[in-house]
């Protein structure tokens, strides 16, 4: 069976990019594809579920998880811990089934030096403003915090370029079509190729 591609997708809160993943799998891409939930240690927002947003676990727990090696990355963000399970992304990939991951550059690099095979995208806003504009729309954080998230957003970006793909989301639709075919780029690259049509190749290059 052929094995399913990491996606690694960043970029600053209130960018977007939750909502051009929704969007993609909402429009069911060649490819089979699923989205991986991450560990967290901060509170559950409204309208979010356990199992579905995150797993919600105390800082305890998530201590431990990080004790007994179960990560593929992790970070503090924002006074808070975030994960990826090494266990849920490998049966997936392993699986044929390609995984959106929405992390931090931080995490991204992990990720990176873990899996090099996986595939690596950066968000950026059109504007400062417009991501100001973005996050005070959501009405889900003080003007503190908000303050923070756009201090915390520069020094995100900065990271862009260690990325494979960059991606501007200025319009929506045209930032999912995007996104769309970088995933059927990385599909048709060399390596990956190579590995679907191991046997076809090899007969067609015997003499």
């Amino acid at each position: 069976m052929t094995q399913g591609i990491l996606f690694i997708i960043s970029a600053p809160s209130g960018t977007g990019k939750s909502s051009l993943i929704k969007e993609l799998l909402k429009l069911k891409p060649l490819y089979n594809a699923q989205v991986s939930i991450s560990y967290t240690t901060r509170n559950m927002r409204p309208g979010e579920f356990d199992g579905k947003h995150y797993y919600f676990v105390s800082k305890k727990k998530f201590r431990l998880m990080i004790k007994n090696n179960l990560f593929l990355e992790h970070a503090k963000v924002f006074r808070n811990y975030y994960g990826t399970a090494r266990e849920d992304i490998e049966k997936m990939i392993f699986s044929g089934i390609d995984v959106f991951l929405d992390i931090d550059w931080q995490g991204a690099k992990q990720i990176r030096f873990q899996m090099p095979e996986s595939k690596s995208i950066f968000l950026l806003p059109p504007s400062k403003d417009a991501l100001y504009k973005r996050l005070k729309k959501r009405g889900q954080d003080t003007n503190i915090i908000i303050e923070e998230r756009m201090e915390k957003a520069i020094a995100e970006m900065d990271h862009y370029s260690e990325y494979d793909y960059l991606i501007v989301n200025d319009d929506f639709q045209t930032a999912v079509n995007d996104l769309k075919t970088i995933i059927n780029s990385a599909h048709l690259c060399l390596l990956h190729q190579k590995k679907i049509h191991k046997i076809l190749i090899k007969n067609l290059l015997q003499h």
